[in-house]
């Protein structure tokens, strides 16, 4: 008499098989198997929690759809791997458009001058700074932190903070001059 294994003790290849015949209990087992495995190559890929996040959440919608498709002629984890850098570099591409949409329409507000406060006019152009030195203005100018308070906030060096908020300078004093509000 054969011993039917549960869920817990079934191989990943028992598994795909169970959830390519349509066994949403198996699909969720393999998910819960693999959702750490996959996380974490995520994580180290964007080096952010929360990206991270939306791009597990994202490899597990496509496996769902994908999974049919898996013929086991390479590990479950060496695909699953190349689904979860997939759809990173897809994340880090709608990222990358959408910031260029984003800085696109700053330029062009601060050019139309639809910012009819210079205060906002000047923080428009902040948003529209790199990453690192809008967080240095923000929590250095926008409230009111010293630069080692600063640094601490961002997990960087206080001379960095220094440098950061220098190189932020010079890129809004050419992007105010370019928009004629200085």
């Amino acid at each position: 008499m054969t011993m039917m294994l549960d869920e817990s003790e079934a191989s990943d290849a028992e598994l795909i098989g169970r959830a390519q015949g349509g066994d949403r209990g198996a699909f969720g087992k393999l998910l819960e198997r693999h959702y750490h495995f996959v996380y974490r190559a995520a994580y180290r890929w964007c080096g952010k929690k929360a990206d991270a996040e939306d791009i597990a959440q994202e490899v597990c919608v496509r496996l769902g759809r994908a999974i049919r498709d898996y013929h086991g002629s390479g590990a479950f984890t060496t695909w699953l791997y190349t689904m979860t850098l997939n759809a990173a570099r897809d994340m880090m591409r709608k990222t990358v458009r959408e910031a260029i949409k984003t800085e696109a329409y700053g330029a062009y507000e601060l050019i139309a001058g639809e910012a009819e406060d210079p205060a906002e006019a000047l923080w428009a152009a902040v948003r529209m700074l790199p990453d690192k030195q809008r967080d240095a203005v923000l929590l250095v100018y926008g409230e009111g932190l010293s630069h080692a308070l600063a640094s601490e906030a961002m997990g960087i060096s206080e001379t960095t903070v220094s440098w950061h908020i220098h190189e932020a300078k010079k890129r809004l004093k050419a992007l105010m001059l370019s928009a004629g509000e200085v």
